[in-house]
Formats: C-alpha cells, sequence, structure tokens
C-alpha cells in the first residue's frame, strides 16, 4: 500500500488516517519503524508541521511510539490495542495466561472444524517458521514468529470479533512470552506446537482446545509459578 498526497483540509486528519491505514493494513507491521519525517513530508506532500502533529496524535493513541534518535515505531494496529498495551502492562502473568487460554482454546476448536486448506498451509509454514527462529536464538524474531502463529490458529477460526480482540491483545500476548523466554530462547525447551495443527488438520475440535489450553501456562525463569505446567516437558515458554 502505497501513501497518497491529502486533498481535502483539514490536511493533519487527512495524514492521520493515512498513516492509521498503512498500520491497520499491515503495510506497516508492529514494531517496524515508519519512513522518517523528512520522509513522509515527501510522500504526502504536506508541511513538516503537518506531518509531526499526525505524528505525535497517533503516538498519543498508542498506535505508535517515538524513541529519541532512533526513530518512531509502530506499537499496535488499533487505538484499542494501545489502550489494552498499557492498560495490562503491569497485569498478573497468570491473568494473561487465563486470557489466553480462554480466547486461543475456543480458537482452536473453531478451527479445526471450519479451516481451510490455505489456513493449513499457512499454519504449517509459521510452525517451521517459529521453530527456525527458535534455532536461532534471537528473541525478538521468535516472539513475532510464534505470536504470528497463533494469530493465524485464531484467524482460521473464522470468526471475526474473535480475531479483531485477539488482534488488540497482540501486544499484551507479546509482553507476556518475552517474559517467558528470557533473553536466550535457546536456554529453555521449546514448547511443541505440531500436535495442534495435526488436530486442527484432522478436524478434531477436542484435540486441538485440549492442546491450546495448555500452551499459555508456564513455570517462570524466576522460580515464579506461572500456573499449570502444560504437558510436563520441563521448563517452557508460554507459546
Amino acid at each position: 500500500m502505497s501513501l497518497t498526497s491529502p486533498r481535502r483540509a483539514p490536511l493533519v486528519d487527512q495524514v492521520i488516517d493515512g498513516l492509521r491505514r498503512q498500520i491497520t493494513s499491515g503495510a506497516w507491521p508492529v514494531g517496524s519503524r515508519i519512513p522518517t519525517e523528512p520522509e513522509l513530508v515527501e510522500q504526502l506532500g504536506v508541511a513538516r508541521n503537518t506531518v509531526r502533529e499526525a505524528v505525535r496524535a497517533l503516538a498519543h493513541n498508542g498506535l505508535l511510539t517515538i524513541r529519541q534518535g532512533s526513530g518512531t515505531y509502530v506499537a499496535a494496529t488499533s487505538e484499542l490495542a494501545g489502550v489494552m498495551q498499557r492498560r495490562f502492562a503491569g497485569a498478573d502473568p497468570l491473568h494473561v495466561a487465563e486470557l489466553r487460554s480462554a480466547l486461543e482454546t475456543k480458537a482452536a476448536a473453531l478451527a479445526a472444524e471450519r479451516r481451510t486448506e490455505e489456513d493449513l498451509g499457512l499454519l504449517e509454514e509459521l510452525l517451521e517458521r517459529r521453530e527456525r527462529e527458535w534455532r536461532s536464538g534471537g528473541l525478538e524474531r521468535f516472539v513475532e514468529a510464534d505470536a504470528a502463529f497463533h494469530t493465524a490458529v485464531v484467524a482460521a477460526a473464522h470468526n471475526e470479533v474473535l480475531a479483531a480482540l485477539y488482534a488488540d491483545l497482540g501486544a499484551v500476548v507479546r509482553d507476556f512470552l518475552r517474559g517467558d523466554v528470557g533473553t536466550e530462547p535457546r536456554s529453555r525447551v521449546l514448547t511443541d506446537h505440531a500436535r495442534l495443527v495435526a488436530a486442527i488438520r484432522s478436524g478434531d475440535a477436542a484435540a486441538a482446545a485440549a492442546e491450546a489450553s495448555t500452551y499459555p501456562y508456564v513455570v517462570r525463569e524466576d522460580g515464579g509459578d506461572g500456573g499449570d505446567e502444560g504437558d510436563g516437558e520441563g521448563d517452557q515458554p508460554g507459546a
């Protein structure tokens, strides 16, 4: 998606809408750095102050975060997502795990009943990516790969309301996962998600739900109890 020059006043509202579309469409993914201010001025054909005001407005709403000396980054996919991230930043990890379990368990069951061949192909692709990023040892790349996999499971449920709610919780889930994994993914045991994909493929809603229900519960590296230990394979990230 390319940015287009706004043609109607007020210009700042037009720019805000244009930048928001870049974010909500996925053209600028969460965590990515947006074009610099001079680049936006050139692309949009508006004054620097207009761009600056629009960026500040989206930062205030939680969609963008401005890092001095580094740039401006996408923080959330919607205003509601930004609100949720701020609201639940200090939430009890167990409570986050319980919410994830509730949403992902239902989504997995629905996915087993409604998934398409395209959904299955994407899940297989993202499962491989998740495992590959785990082996690479990069925290952020693994977090994004794992989040993409779970988002695809929810999408395979073909429930627009559930998908939208889960997307708005995306930043909360990512922060939760970072706390589970720690700074070095390979120092822990990767939770196997292949059984979940197999259950969805076979149309076994009960098995898919049972698999998904255990994933958010972990034993944290600091020894704190994050809930049930899942399938008993030892210390695992809540992925």
